[in-house]
C-alpha cells in the first residue's frame, strides 16, 4: 500500500476515474473502499479509493487526498468488485454506481474555508509597513491580518458578516493572496430528550393528582423512560406540564442520541407457529444442502398464492444463519418490506438488533444508522427494496428476491441496473445461494428453469390445502347491454361489495391506475395534453387540481381551454384510483375505506398506518394499484375485485400479457387466505384474451406455452436481449 497514487470513483456523471495523489501519513489507510475526501474543481467531494497505482497520470499537476473518513474501509471488497461490474455491464457512471452503493453522508458537512497563501503573508507583511493605505487596502490588510492571528482557515460564512467581506474577497483571490475551498467536516448528531420518573418531590399547582399519575403511571411502571414527544402522547400531557415536572424534581430529563430505533409496528408481534408441509419440506432440504456445499446457485422457488412460500424464507434464512452465514431478501415494493421485515425480526430479531430494513422511504439519518449498522456486523440478515442489493454484508450465504418478476426492481435513473441479476452476480461472485420466488414468474426466468440453468422447486397447493379464490368474469359489454351506463364499479361488484360489508369481512379492491383521470383530451381537435419532456399523456390529479407525468413526475395546471385550438371543450377519459375511491365513498358511505397508492403513502409512516389498519381490522375496503396485489397476508379478505383488469393489455409492449397475467393472478391471491373462502370478480371488456383466461384458472403452465410460443415466432425475451438506447439533445435535427 506504498503506492503513491490512487484511482477514485467520483459521484459525478463521467464513466471515468480521477487518479490523485496519496499523502505519505494517509497511504496506510487509504485503501480500496475507503471514502476519500479530494478537491474536484472549487469543491470538495466525498469519493470511493479504486486501486492503488504507482504510475503518475499525465496531464497538469495531480492533486492530493485531503482526507480519509473511515478507520476500516466503507465498501468490503467483494462490493468493490460488484460495483466495477455494474458500472462495466450497465454502461453507468462508476461514480455514480459507488454513491448508490453508499450511505447518505449525514455525518459529513461541507463548508467553504479562506485560505492564506504564501504570496498572500508577503503581501500583509508589505501593508503593514506602509502608512498611507488607501481604504480598500486598510480593508484587505485588516483581512490578511485575521488570517494570520488566526493561524488557520476561517469560515467564508463567519466572514460575511462584514457587508464588505464579499468585494475583499474577491480583489485578495484575484490577487492570489488567499483561496478559498469547499472542505469536508463532521456533522453534529440530532439528539432527543429523554423523561425519566424522578420521584414526588414537589407539587405542581394548579395540576391535578390525576394527570401527574397518569405521568407516573407511564414512566415508573409501564414504560420506563421515553422521549418526550412519545410520553406527550402516551400520557395526554403538554410540555408546559412536563416541565414543571422537571422543575420541582419529579421528572428528570437529559439529551441522547437519535435513534430511529425499533419500530412499534414490530414491538408485541408473534408470528404464527406453522409447520411445513411436505412440499416445503422438500424445497427447504434442497437449500440446507446447497448451503453446506457452499457453492453458488439459483433456484426459482415457484408456488401458487397462498402456497407458503414465505415460510420456506424465513426457515432458509434460519438455515444459513446456523451456518455462521448472512442473509439478503430483496421486495419490490416498500410496502413489502414492513410486513416481511416484521416477520424477520420477530424470528430473528433479538431486539430487532438482528435484522436491518433498507428503503428509500427512510430518512437519511436512518437509512445511515441501518447501513452501518450492517457493516459494522451488528445485523445479520437486510430486508430492502432494490437498492438494498448493494447491503455491506460480509459473509452472504443466501439472497431471497420475491416477486423476481416485478418491473421495480429494475432502476429507471442513473445508475442504471436491474437488482435481480445484480443479486444473482453478488451471489455468484460470494459463493451464494439464490432463491427467486413467485407464484407468475417472469418468462425468462421460468424459461432458465425450464432449460436447466436454474433449479426448479415448486409448491403447487395452498397452505392447509385451502382451496384457491373462486374467481368469476365481469362482462363489461354486458353490463353496459343492461345497464346503459359506465362506471368503475359493476353491479355485481357493487352487490358483492355490499354483501361483504354486511357480513363482517373485508374487501380489496384494484385499479392499477394512478390519479382520478387518466388523460385530458380537446374533444374538438382530438388533441391531449401531453407532457413536455416524455410526450406522453398527462395525468389529472383531482386533489392537487393538476396534471402529472407519470413517468419524469413533471407537473403543470389543469387547462381551462384547448392548449392547441383554444376550444373550451375540455374532457376527462379515463378511471383512476383517485376516482374509484370516491366512487366507492359515494356508494358506500358507512363503509370505512383507504386508497393505498402513490399518492396516499409518499412515507413509511403513510404504509404502516394503511396497511396497520387494514390487518387489524379498523378498514373494511382497502383499495388502490399493484400496491396492494402482492405480498399482504389479510386473514379476513374474502373479495377482491378487479376494475378495468384488461388497462395493461392495451398498451404498446410485448411484456402487456405477461404483465397483466400477473398482476391479475397475485391480486386474485390476496382473498381467500384465511379460514373463510374467497371468491374475486374481474371486470373486462375482453374477456377472451388468453391471459385473463389463464389468470382466472391461475394455470400458468399454460399461458406459459401460449405466451413463449409468441415470444419465439418474434424473437423477443427469452430468446433474445433486449437493450435500450437512449439519445439526447439540445436540438432535434
Amino acid at each position: 500500500m506504498d503506492a503513491p497514487y490512487c484511482e477514485v470513483a467520483l459521484p459525478v456523471p463521467l464513466r471515468s476515474v480521477f487518479t490523485y495523489a496519496v499523502p505519505i501519513p494517509l497511504r496506510e489507510q487509504t485503501v480500496p473502499g475507503s471514502r476519500v475526501v479530494v478537491p474536484f474543481g472549487r469543491r470538495a467531494m466525498v469519493g470511493v479509493a479504486l486501486s492503488r497505482t504507482n504510475e503518475k497520470p499525465e496531464g497538469p499537476q495531480i492533486r492530493e487526498i485531503v482526507q480519509v473518513l473511515d478507520g476500516n474501509p466503507a465498501l468490503p471488497p467483494a462490493l468493490v468488485e460488484l460495483g466495477r461490474w455494474v458500472a462495466d455491464y450497465y454502461v453507468a457512471p462508476v461514480g455514480e454506481v459507488f454513491r448508490a452503493m453508499l450511505p447518505p453522508l449525514v455525518e459529513v458537512r461541507t463548508k467553504r474555508e479562506v485560505f492564506q497563501t504564501p504570496s498572500g503573508t508577503q503581501a500583509h507583511a508589505a501593508l503593514s509597513l506602509r502608512s498611507d493605505l488607501s481604504d480598500s487596502e486598510k480593508e484587505e490588510w485588516e483581512l490578511l491580518g485575521q488570517l494570520a492571528r488566526e493561524a488557520k482557515p476561517i469560515g467564508v460564512h463567519s466572514l460575511r458578516k462584514n457587508p464588505r467581506a464579499e468585494a475583499v474577497l474577491r480583489r485578495l483571490q484575484r490577487r492570489g493572496w488567499i483561496e478559498i475551498r469547499e472542505v469536508a467536516g463532521g456533522r453534529k448528531g440530532r439528539t432527543q430528550k429523554i423523561v425519566a420518573w424522578k420521584g414526588l418531590e414537589g407539587t405542581v399547582e394548579g395540576k391535578s393528582i390525576a394527570t401527574i399519575e397518569r405521568v407516573r403511571k407511564v414512566l415508573a411502571e409501564e414504560r420506563g423512560p421515553l422521549p418526550l414527544p412519545m410520553l406527550l402522547r402516551i400520557a395526554r400531557v403538554s410540555r408546559a406540564v412536563v416541565s414543571r415536572l422537571v422543575r420541582v424534581g419529579t421528572l428528570e430529563t437529559w439529551d441522547e442520541p437519535l435513534d430511529p430505533g425499533e419500530d412499534p409496528f414490530d414491538a408485541d408481534f408473534v408470528p404464527p407457529a406453522n409447520v411445513l408441509n411436505a412440499e416445503q419440506e422438500r424445497a427447504v432440504g434442497e437449500v440446507r444442502g446447497w448451503l453446506d456445499a457452499r457453492e453458488f446457485s439459483v433456484a426459482l422457488l415457484h408456488g401458487v398464492t397462498g402456497s407458503g412460500k414465505t415460510e420456506v424464507y424465513l426457515r432458509s434464512v434460519q438455515e444459513t444463519l446456523a451456518r455462521g452465514r448472512t442473509a439478503l431478501i430483496l421486495v419490490p415494493e416498500i410496502a413489502l418490506t414492513l410486513w416481511v421485515g416484521r416477520l424477520c425480526r420477530a424470528w430473528f430479531g433479538a431486539k430487532f438488533e438482528g435484522v436491518a430494513v433498507m428503503h428509500s422511504a427512510l430518512g437519511d439519518a436512518e437509512r445511515a444508522r441501518e447501513w452501518w449498522r450492517v457493516r459494522r456486523g451488528e445485523a445479520r440478515v437486510v430486508v430492502g427494496t432494490r437498492s438494498a442489493v448493494f447491503a455491506p454484508l460480509q459473509n452472504l450465504g443466501l439472497v431471497i428476491v420475491d416477486e423476481e418478476q416485478e418491473s421495480s426492481y429494475k432502476q429507471e435513473e442513473t445508475p442504471r441496473y436491474n437488482g435481480r441479476d445484480t443479486a444473482i452476480v453478488r451471489a455468484k461472485k460470494e459463493r451464494a445461494v439464490v432463491l427467486l420466488g413467485s407464484a407468475t414468474p417472469s418468462l425468462e426466468s421460468y424459461h432458465n428453469a425450464r432449460t436447466g440453468k436454474y433449479k426448479l422447486l415448486t409448491l403447487e397447493s395452498r397452505v392447509e390445502n385451502r382451496p384457491l379464490a373462486r374467481v368469476e368474469i365481469v362482462d363489461l359489454r354486458e353490463e353496459f347491454k343492461s345497464t346503459h351506463r359506465t362506471g368503475p364499479i359493476s353491479t355485481r361488484l357493487h352487490a358483492a361489495l355490499a354483501e361483504c360489508l354486511q357480513n363482517g369481512t373485508q374487501a380489496v379492491v384494484l385499479i392499477n391506475r394512478r390519479g382520478y383521470s387518466w388523460f385530458v383530451m380537446c374533444r374538438s381537435c382530438g388533441a391531449a395534453v401531453q407532457c413536455p419532456n416524455c410526450s406522453i399523456s398527462m395525468t389529472f390529479h383531482k386533489k392537487r387540481n393538476q396534471l402529472a407525468c407519470h413517468y419524469c413526475g413533471a407537473t403543470r395546471g389543469v387547462p381551462k381551454i384547448c392548449p392547441k385550438c383554444d376550444s373550451e371543450h375540455i374532457y376527462f377519459f379515463g378511471e383512476g384510483s383517485e376516482q374509484v375511491e370516491e366512487q366507492l365513498r359515494k356508494e358506500f358511505p358507512e363503509a370505512r375505506i383507504a386508497r393505498l397508492d402513490r399518492d396516499t403513502a409518499r412515507t413509511k409512516r403513510a404504509y404502516q398506518q394503511i396497511l396497520g389498519a387494514f390487518a387489524d381490522g379498523r378498514l373494511d375496503i382497502l383499495m388502490g394499484t399493484q400496491m396492494v396485489a402482492k405480498g399482504h397476508d389479510f386473514q379476513k379478505v374474502t373479495l377482491v375485485g378487479v376494475v378495468a383488469a384488461d388497462a395493461l393489455l392495451s398498451l404498446p409492449d410485448f411484456r402487456a400479457a405477461e404483465r397483466t397475467f400477473q398482476l391479475l393472478t397475485q391480486v386474485e391471491g390476496r382473498a381467500g387466505r384465511g379460514e373463510l373462502p374467497g371468491a374475486v370478480l374481474v371486470q373486462t371488456y375482453y374477456p377472451e384474451h388468453y391471459a385473463i383466461q389463464d389468470a382466472v384458472k391461475q394455470d400458468f403452465t399454460a399461458y406459459f406455452e401460449r405466451e413463449v410460443h409468441f415470444r419465439k415466432m418474434m424473437a423477443y425475451p427469452p430468446f433474445t436481449a433486449l437493450a435500450n438506447l437512449i439519445v439526447r439533445d439540445r436540438k432535434i435535427e
